[in-house]
């Protein structure tokens, strides 16, 4: 099943290296004239039992216009996160997304209440998020729009973090701060 999964991968536009394993079957959707790509060497978790912090859904990764690009390096572990572009999401070599996080680089809405009424699409906000390499990304953290994340950084679980952080950081709390350095 997950082999007819990744030949449904292909035929989506998603382009994944050498050693993808998947654990349950995630949901995956490529928007015509964007880009995901998977590096080489990662292991995306989608079913329950394949993460026991408990997963509250499958792996998401969306790109949800034309131009928008997620891009996963190599040795990333996914574990029932959701990755959501509008514009575009990087992730590092070697970074844990841990379970249940949200990567989200948009507002879903516009904040103008009456381009809400209307549903103005061209007027959610976006902004890329990068995430730098050898990062940790905890349980049930959520990754707004604009942020950047140095390498070696530790978020903790629950933050909600948005801004620019440094390399070997410890980022925790609502709104998310630096709480500590990581001598690197």
């Amino acid at each position: 099943m997950l082999n007819i999964y990744k030949l449904f991968m292909i035929w989506n536009r998603v382009s994944f290296g050498k050693q993808l394993k998947l654990k349950g079957i995630p949901v995956i959707f490529n928007k015509k004239g964007a880009n995901i790509t998977i590096g080489d060497n990662c292991l995306i978790k989608s079913s329950f039992l394949s993460n026991l912090v408990g997963l509250y859904s499958r792996t998401i990764i969306v790109t949800r216009v034309e131009g928008a690009s997620i891009t996963i390096g190599n040795n990333v572990g996914i574990s029932g996160a959701t990755i959501y572009a509008r514009k575009g999401i990087t992730i590092g070599n070697n970074s844990n997304i841990g379970g249940n996080v949200k990567i989200l680089d948009n507002d879903f809405h516009p904040i103008d209440p009456q381009a809400r009424i209307e549903d103005d699409k061209a007027k959610i906000g976006t902004a890329p998020i990068t995430i730098g390499e050898n990062c940790f990304i905890g349980c049930n953290a959520l990754i707004l729009k604009g942020t950047h994340i140095g390498d070696n950084c530790v978020v903790g679980a629950g933050a909600v973090v948005r801004g620019r952080f440094e390399d070997n950081c410890v980022i925790a709390g609502n709104p998310a701060k630096v709480i500590r350095k990581i001598k690197p």
